[in-house]
């Protein structure tokens, strides 16, 4: 089914795309840098070595891309009907860099130039704010400058950092700052840490394709079997992919981590407040990015709730316009539908 795309809501709802991504100059020389020289962990030299050297048109299409945060991405925004983008730095952001001094350099560098990018066109672009995980300290007031200073509605990580996960302790001073600024984490994929990645790496399904989900479902998973939202209850987690897989798990999960509890078998499995698919339906929130399939997004409505589904493309790594017509016809009512497109991005990004 084909229709005209068209911004402003002539279909009943806008659509706003919820994890769309941008690069900075400074970061992508980093990187490339990190790869040259051979610091770089065998998954950015997957990801980069290919997006960042490769003359091929996808890889020269989507780094274009990923550094424009102007006319060229307003242009395809139009042309795909979508009214608002949600723009968070792409993986795997500041988060392999070794120099930490470096590394929050890069990422408040990177909200600036998304603050000025916002600024200039505020009815379309809202921001999410890049930290530097290395240091949480610092990251915690860069959420804070992010939230009351830039006007952003919300805080980024690419998943791990250096092979550390946000569930250890020295992390906790992020999620205090998420907290008081009453904002929401996007937890975005990354490259898995060379612990994980051989066997996806040799299989060439280390990326998009099956390792980005792995991983970031694992840490996902962690976080929520270590008591984060016990700790924190009012902290919201979104995560991309149609929950990268989780929800299709939901019964096994909450099965086996029970009785993982009741047995006793590892030290940092405790009881927790609710059940693992209780915490979706309060803490997790879940977009529809690269995942444009009417079954997946109504079996997480399901099981979920229908307001915390949203839409998303994954631009630029994902461009098309087919896409976007499949989601405008899907068969589900119009309200649940403004909901998946419109309303709950704007009710848990206080837009």
């Amino acid at each position: 089914m084909s229709h005209e795309l068209k911004t402003g809501g002539d279909r009943g709802y806008l659509r706003i795309a919820t994890e769309e991504t941008f690069a900075t100059r400074g970061q992508v020389d980093t990187i490339l840098r990190s790869v040259r020289d051979g610091t770089a962990d065998k998954g950015i030299r997957s990801l980069w070595g290919f997006y960042g050297t490769s003359q091929s048109q996808r890889a020269t299409e989507v780094l274009d891309r990923l550094l424009d945060l102007g006319a060229q991405r307003i242009a395809h925004m139009d042309e795909a009907g979508i009214d608002r983008a949600i723009l968070g730095l792409t993986a795997p952001g500041v988060q392999p860099f070794p120099d930490v001094a470096e590394a929050c350099a890069l990422a408040r560098d990177a909200n600036d130039q998304l603050a000025a990018a916002v600024q200039a066109h505020p009815d379309r672009f809202v921001g999410l704010t890049a930290v530097a995980p290395q240091d949480p300290e610092w990251s915690a007031t860069e959420i804070l400058r992010g939230a009351r200073d830039l006007g952003f509605k919300g805080a980024i990580i690419n998943s791990h950092t250096q092979g550390h996960y946000l569930d250890e302790p020295q992390f906790d001073p992020i999620f205090r700052a998420l907290v008081e600024a009453d904002q929401p984490l996007y937890l975005h994929p990354s490259t898995p840490p060379d612990n994980m990645i051989d066997p996806m790496l040799e299989a060439g399904l280390d990326g998009a394709v099956f390792g980005f989900g792995v991983e970031t479902g694992l840490h996902l998973l962690r976080l929520i079997t270590i008591g984060i939202f016990d700790r924190y209850p009012t902290l919201q987690i979104m995560v991309g992919h149609m929950g990268e897989a989780l929800p299709y798990w939901l019964y096994r999960l909450d099965w086996m981590h029970q009785a993982g509890v009741r047995g006793k078998r590892y030290e940092r499995m405790k009881p927790l407040n609710k059940t693992i698919q209780g915490y979706f339906q309060s803490n997790i929130l879940v977009t529809s990015s690269g995942m444009a399939w009417e079954p997946a997004i109504k079996f997480c409505q399901q099981v979920i709730g229908e307001d915390r589904v949203m839409y998303a493309m994954d631009y630029p790594y994902q461009y098309e316009l087919a896409e976007v017509r499949a989601m405008d016809a899907m068969d589900m009512p119009i309200e649940t539908k403004r909901k998946f497109m419109q309303t709950n991005a704007e009710r848990w990004f206080k837009l």
